[in-house]
C-alpha cells in the first residue's frame, strides 16, 4: 500500500487530518483530498511537505 496520511501543521505541531489519502489535487488555493474509503475533504492552504518514504503529507493553513 502506498497511501499517505495528511496532517495539518499548526503552532509547531502536526495534527492528523485524513488517513489513507489516495488522491490529492491542488485546485487554486484549496487542496482536494480523498481517501481509499471515499471520504473527501477540502483544505484551504498549501502543501508544506510530502514524504513518500514516511507516507506523510503536511498541509499548512493559508496565512
Amino acid at each position: 500500500m502506498c497511501e499517505a496520511n495528511a496532517y495539518i501543521y499548526e503552532d509547531g505541531e502536526e495534527r492528523l487530518y485524513l488517513e489513507n489519502v489516495d488522491i490529492l489535487k491542488p485546485e487554486g488555493d484549496r487542496i482536494y483530498l480523498r481517501n481509499l474509503f471515499g471520504e473527501q475533504k477540502e483544505f484551504e492552504g498549501t502543501i508544506k511537505e510530502i514524504s513518500l518514504i514516511k507516507h506523510k503529507i503536511i498541509l499548512e493553513k493559508k496565512k
